[in-house]
């Protein structure tokens, strides 16, 4: 099992760039394919970025691509999300989750993973 834990979501402007990192816990975090979501009040959660295990192997939703980044060290058992270009939509709770995966296949749904986070807030001003 592995622990999750987020940092870097803050207050930005419209155009702006922001990094977010998710530090995680555990001997395994090699094994694990990690995403990022995010959840706006009244929304359903979204994937907005994917990397397998190795990190050779990357996926992004339209409403993100070419903006954000997925990356990872897994020497320091962290994965990053790059964020360029930011929209007041983009303003939500992101959050990373894991699943013990060992495969080119990035899972793109929230039922896919096992293990989550606590959230932090990104919020992009007009």
């Amino acid at each position: 099992q592995v622990q999750l834990v987020e940092s870097g979501g803050e207050l930005v402007q419209a155009g702006g760039s922001l990094g977010l990192s998710c530090a995680a816990s555990g001997r395994t975090f090699s094994s694990y394919a990690m995403g990022w979501f995010r959840q706006a009040p009244g929304k359903e959660r979204e994937f907005v970025g994917g990397v397998n295990w190795n990190g050779f192997s990357t996926v992004y939703p339209n409403s993100v691509k070419g903006r954000f980044t997925i990356s990872r060290d897994n020497a320091k058992n962290t994965v990053y999300l790059q964020m360029n270009s930011l929209k007041p939509e983009d303003t939500a709770v992101y959050t990373c989750a894991a699943r013990r995966l060992i495969s080119d296949y990035v899972p793109r749904e929230p039922r896919d993973y096992n293990f989550w986070g606590q959230g932090t807030q990104v919020t992009v001003s007009s």
